[in-house]
């Protein structure tokens, strides 16, 4: 159930200084327990992240089959690919949209029926891009206008292995047509003509599926050969680069701050952010690098720094669409304009992300334009903050604006802080513990 709206204030604050780790990175989250719900045998995980979003998410696989329990470490007692079994009650995904579309592919590879069902923000996000491809591929879909949850899937008693060439780039589309795929019989093969994170590849190798990539004249091919059975794994998450995205913008934009996010993901297709900080002259290095899991990770290091305006090069936006809203914020504290084009994506997120983020900045005076998929912000034009801040139900508004009030000249109110427990519970406690001034209202 949805908490009462609460509204917390952000107060200009000292600098901020400490060492911090972030929660475990949510796409691993979601991948970690899926994949370890299709093996047969036990698989741990370490560092899962434990909000709301990641909980739905296991809370499905539970309804499918698989045994999961624990705390710091979870265990996971595959119930094995094309072995899951079909749902007794309507799966929630609450704000998860990752975890219903992916899901989606996993129901499909299955001769299973499911109910897929979500909060008010996701049952307005649109899942045609998903699920035009499963259709493709034999799936039966009963849905609302528009292609909205709630709606229902039967996957055939055979999936058909289908060459899906992405229209947009979109990880979520790859990873659930991979994911049906891997029950299929035959090869199915996904294109991305513009590269998108590649958790799913990296994982489903660990867990042993038969997957192969290579570069071609059209993009890159990702091909996995379906009813390859897969083995249990052992994971460790690593901290969520687009959570530490809060910490590492607060850090440069409030003076006199130092902060480092200890074992952040450093995924190349998930670094967009810290390229472009650097870009903007950000005082920022990478300590201690390091493969884990497959992953490269490591520290990385913030300290207080006058940012210049830039253009972001919109082909940089698949690896870092969730952090835009949190660049607009460092932009608005920058010399001169920063250009952000390509963030047509950002309209169909957990809210229209790209109106949120301008509302939020009109709110609080910040100077901007913005289009059908594009963002300028002209920073210290002027004071900034002392606007309220309408959320949306979406978790890295609020946080964004969190974070704009610890640097604005007057506070900055978001209407409701318990959003942010989908993706970052804790982020109120680890960021006071950094020395920023939040206050909840009673």
């Amino acid at each position: 159930m949805q908490a009462t709206p609460t509204a917390a204030t952000a107060h200009a604050s000292g600098p901020l200084s400490g060492r911090i780790r972030v929660p475990g990175d949510k796409s691993i989250s979601h991948r970690a327990l899926m994949f370890a719900s299709l093996a047969i045998g036990r698989s741990t995980v370490r560092g899962l992240l434990t909000a709301e979003d990641v909980m739905a998410t296991g809370n499905a696989m539970r309804a499918l089959g698989a045994s999961i329990a624990g705390g710091e470490v979870v265990t996971i007692d595959g119930a094995g690919l094309g072995l899951l079994k079909e749902p007794d009650a309507p799966l929630d995904f609450g704000n998860a949209g990752t975890g219903a579309r992916l899901t989606m592919g996993i129901v499909a590879g299955h001769p299973v029926a499911a109910t897929f069902v979500g909060d008010a923000s996701l049952s307005k996000r649109p899942m045609g891009r998903v699920l035009n491809p499963l259709r493709e591929m034999g799936v039966t879909v009963v849905a609302r206008e528009g292609d909205r949850v709630p709606l229902s899937l039967r996957g055939p008693k055979t999936l058909a292995p289908i060459e899906y060439t992405l229209p947009v780039a979109s990880a979520q589309v790859k990873s659930a047509v991979l994911m049906a795929g891997l029950n299929a019989p035959g090869e199915t093969t996904v294109i991305e003509p513009v590269a998108t994170r590649d958790h799913t590849e990296r994982m489903l190798k660990a867990f042993g599926a038969d997957i192969r990539i290579a570069e071609s004249p059209e993009g890159r091919r990702i091909t996995v050969t379906g009813q390859t059975p897969l083995k249990p794994c052992d994971i460790t998450v690593p901290a969520d680069p687009s959570s530490a995205a809060f910490a590492l913008v607060a850090a440069l934009i409030v003076p006199g701050s130092d902060v480092t996010v200890r074992d952040v993901l450093l995924n190349p297709s998930r670094t967009g952010l810290i390229e472009t900080l650097k870009e903007m002259g950000a005082d920022l290095e990478i300590i201690d690098s390091r493969e884990d899991g497959g992953e490269t990770i490591g520290d990385v290091r913030v300290r207080a720094t006058r940012l210049k305006g830039i253009t972001v090069p919109a082909e940089r936006a698949p690896s870092m669409i969730d952090e835009y809203p949190v660049l607009a914020v460092a932009a608005a504290f920058a010399d001169g304009a920063t250009h952000m084009p390509g963030l047509g994506e950002l309209r169909v997120k957990e809210s229209d992300r790209l109106a949120a983020v301008s509302a939020g900045l009109t709110a609080n005076g910040v100077a901007h334009e913005s289009g059908p998929d594009w963002l300028s912000v002209h920073g210290r034009t002027g004071p900034v903050g002392g606007g309220k801040v309408v959320t949306h139900l979406d978790h890295r508004i609020a946080m964004s604006f969190l974070i704009m009030g610890l640097a604005a000249d007057k506070p900055v109110t978001v209407d409701d802080h318990n959003v942010i427990a989908t993706s970052f519970p804790g982020f109120m406690g680890l960021m006071e513990g950094l020395g920023a001034d939040i206050r909840v209202e009673a």
